[in-house]
């Protein structure tokens, strides 16, 4: 670990990982933007052999991961699909994933459509329901691969219980922590075998860099996703772990900013006439608050709502009605964003799935930025006036 790990968050933040450049005494580290390194002779090198397999920017953002997640090692990709797609790569023909029933839809293609005719399977269940897990292991199940909280209805899974379940049948758990980010909630510490992040999200933070990457402890691991890092050749380039180094200081200042928005915007949603449920972990009738008090710091920057209307064409207003909320797929960037599951990012899902997980039609999921909160609210009203 980082000589950094008994420090707290926010000086984590800002320095581990990184230390001035010994050449200049830059206090950012460089960009290397380079794709080979010269050698003195062959196989007599500074530790750098080609820019696939290491580039010193790119060390500095793993070493700076591993910090913030409380792991022995970081591993980045080109996206956060990739870094689940090397994950996935650890298993073999005949294995099976358990994975939680509301997943993103991006995670679902990636299993079902490329992995699924290779001959790995796909099981979803509810992950909130112990007993259900408990039941739904089977000889065939070799990982557990859970989001929470989860996109877009925002259940909370109970990560250490998962993880005391299925260390009895000695099966790895990979925690997707987008949404949370490692702010927020470290599933190592809870007994995660793995931590997948779309670093895309709240780690960079700044919507401009597609990035994903994986947290580990576990030794064989760290160095068979190594191999698959090199091998599959799915790499970050540098300019990209630059930005994201840069965004990752302000990480914990962005998270507080944007979760005092989310809390504030939920509750005015949860009182409004037009809107029907709200989704919402912070909110005290939400069946999973309790655990979301024990297992999280704050409950997120991620809202979802349905509409008392229940109809598409009247989330659609909404979803065409705003002005500051953008209409775009993601989300944790510093500006507040606006989308349409059903259409957007869950498109890939088969809507009778969808429905079974909570994910109608109509919902509309919010990603809730830094920006003054009373601009955001009336702008969400406007819409809503709208309706």
């Amino acid at each position: 670990m980082s000589n950094t790990e008994n420090q707290g968050f926010g000086t984590r933040a800002v320095h581990a990982g990184v230390t001035p450049d010994p050449t200049t005494g830059a206090i950012m580290t460089p960009i290397f933007q380079t794709s080979t390194y010269v050698q003195a002779a062959p196989g007599q090198h500074k530790g750098y052999e080609y820019a696939r397999t290491q580039n010193p920017t790119r060390d500095a953002l793993q070493a700076s991961l591993a910090a913030l997640e409380g792991g022995k090692y970081g591993i980045c990709y080109s996206s956060g699909l990739a870094a689940m797609d090397a994950v996935i790569k650890l298993l073999q023909s005949g294995d099976e994933v358990l994975c939680s029933h509301d997943l993103y839809g991006g995670s679902y293609r990636l299993l079902v459509r490329v992995y699924g005719p290779m001959g790995i399977q796909s099981r979803y269940i509810d992950m909130t329901d112990l007993d259900v897990v408990r039941k739904s292991i089977r000889p065939e199940t070799k990982m557990i691969w859970l989001e929470t909280p989860t996109n877009p209805t925002l259940q909370i899974t109970d990560i250490k219980a998962i993880c005391d379940i299925a260390r009895e049948h000695g099966i790895p758990v990979c925690v997707d922590n987008t949404f949370a980010s490692p702010y927020l909630q470290n599933p190592l510490a809870l007994g995660a075998t793995i931590v997948h992040h779309s670093i895309t999200k709240y780690i960079a933070g700044h919507s401009d860099v597609i990035m994903g990457g994986l947290v580990t402890s576990d030794d064989a691991l760290a160095e068979r996703l190594k191999f698959l890092q090199n091998a599959s050749g799915a790499v970050p380039g540098p300019q990209d772990c630059f930005l994201t180094l840069r965004g990752i200081k302000t990480l914990h200042i962005r998270m507080d900013r944007a979760c005092e928005n989310a809390m504030k915007l939920a509750h005015f949603l949860d009182q409004h006439p037009k809107v029907g449920k709200v989704m919402y972990p912070g909110l005290s009738h939400h069946p999973q608050h309790a655990l979301a008090g024990r297992q999280m710091r704050n409950y997120g920057a991620m809202i979802s709502f349905d509409l008392n209307a229940d109809n598409i064409d009247a989330a659609m207003t909404v979803l065409s009605g705003t002005h500051l909320f953008s209409l775009a797929e993601s989300l944790g960037g510093v500006e507040s964003l606006i989308g349409h599951p059903a259409s957007m990012t869950h498109a890939s899902i088969p809507r009778e799935q969808r429905l079974a997980s909570g994910l109608t039609d109509s919902l509309i999921r919010l990603s809730v930025g830094i920006e003054s909160y009373e601009d955001l609210e009336a702008d969400i009203a406007s819409a809503l006036d709208k309706v």
